[in-house]
């Protein structure tokens, strides 16, 4: 089938993109990083796993689960004197240079025999540093090589390449796993990120952030990247939020949301190998349940708008919970397979839902400020519960963490109400949702 018969296959909408030969060289090597990605979701739990020293399983697991995200995160707020001017292009090809080199190390240390579990946590380390650079860059770069009236369906396209890799990543890592070792499948993702460099390069004069032809939307290449965080704006914030104690009470509800998220991310290895006595692949089917779960609950987050957003983001947290609480109780794995998935039904309208939460408390002049504080704050909260888990795994075991971050996510929703309910108490007459 030539490009294009496979054009007009496509919605009306999209089929402009392609006409850009900057965009059709992006987005094919952006899918393929986002599905290597979504492969080591299981590859890089399920290698801690295999190399960890006896009893250390947990540790190990959490360590590297974390150093797989906590660096970004870090990198986004450290680096953004030196970072926020470079150009979109030039941001985007660094980070996927870093990944395909460090993370392509994982496999070449582990066929020589020499990949200590120390050596793994900091090449998983070093490789996420730049990502949060990496992911502003992308969308940037989208900005800069499309006219205005294309860029939505555009981010569209990728966002829907990221939901996408979401459900068959993990799969497609669990069935792999069976038969090559979890290494080579992050030497696959480190392949995936090879391409991107070489194809953000290939990319027109300032579209890739190099001096030369204006690039194909007409952008100048001294335009920069969106940072990640705004320092500044994240400062300037964070004092509005001060003065908006219900703006506080989202921020402080989605942090403490995702922090309670992250053990629940480590102990579910340790409980398919440890509970289960199960292979890769059920842990791969465990995230394609619960990303085609998150997908189809993303989806129906506008049906929710009719409801008050303040009960209906607490009952979010509630239900999220509940769905954990099997776990601690020994249910076999097609009642947590399930549960799993109505998990991630009940998880996927949150983020949107939060946002929503925010635009409409939040006076339209101060919402960019707002926002960047609310990133800049949420930034470390997945990332420092992840790295939770792995100690709480050592003293507890994965069953009991997973169920007591279901409980402590209940207790959360419970807190969250009550403090909710006295705020409105204390105003006399409460503004409606």
């Amino acid at each position: 089938m030539t490009p294009v018969q496979t054009t007009r296959l496509l919605p009306r909408t999209y089929r402009p993109l392609f006409a850009h030969a900057d965009f059709r060289r992006l987005l094919p090597a952006l899918a393929a990083s986002d599905l290597g990605d979504g492969m080591s979701v299981v590859a890089v739990a399920w290698l801690a796993i295999e190399i960890a020293p006896p009893g250390r399983s947990g540790l190990l697991l959490g360590a590297a689960l974390a150093a797989y995200a906590l660096p970004g995160a870090a990198g986004a707020l450290l680096f953004g004197r030196w970072l926020r001017r470079l150009p979109a292009g030039r941001l985007l090809a660094a980070d996927s240079r870093i990944r395909a080199v460090l993370l392509g190390c994982v496999p070449l240390a582990w066929a020589a025999g020499v990949l200590h579990p120390v050596l793994y946590v900091a090449l998983l380390a070093g490789s996420s540093v730049l990502h949060a650079w990496g992911n502003a860059g992308r969308y940037s770069l989208l900005a800069q090589i499309l006219p205005p009236g294309q860029r939505l369906a555009a981010n569209a396209l990728v966002s829907s390449s990221v939901s996408a890799s979401i459900v068959v990543g993990p799969a497609l890592a669990g069935f792999l796993a069976a038969v090559i070792s979890p290494a080579w499948l992050i030497g696959l993702d480190a392949l995936s990120f090879a391409v991107l460099a070489a194809q953000v390069g290939r990319l027109r004069g300032t579209a890739a952030g190099q001096d030369g032809k204006e690039g194909t939307a007409g952008t100048a290449g001294k335009e920069a990247t969106a940072a990640p965080v705004d320092a500044d704006r994240s400062a300037a914030g964070l004092r509005l939020l001060r003065k908006q104690p219900e703006l506080l009470g989202v921020l402080a509800l989605t942090w403490f949301f995702n922090f309670l998220y992250g053990p629940a991310e480590v102990a579910l290895p340790l409980h398919v190998t440890d509970d289960l006595h199960a292979g890769a692949g059920l842990l791969g089917l465990y995230w394609t349940l619960f990303g085609a779960g998150a997908v189809l609950g993303g989806l129906a987050a506008g049906a929710l708008r009719r409801f008050p957003l303040w009960p209906v983001t607490l009952g979010i947290v509630a239900g999220w919970g509940l769905a954990l609480v099997p776990f601690g109780l020994g249910a076999p794995a097609a009642v947590t397979l399930a549960c799993f998935t109505l998990g991630g039904l009940i998880y996927g309208p949150f983020t949107a839902l939060s946002y929503t939460l925010f635009q409409e408390r939040t006076p339209a002049a101060s919402l960019t400020t707002v926002l960047a504080a609310r990133s800049a704050a949420l930034l470390t909260a997945g990332p420092v519960g992840t790295a939770l888990g792995g100690p709480l795994i050592a003293l507890l075991g994965p069953r009991q963490v997973l169920a007591a971050s279901g409980i402590a996510t209940v207790a959360l929703a419970v807190i969250g109400a009550a403090v909710r309910v006295l705020g409105l108490r204390r105003v006399r007459t409460p503004a409606p949702l």
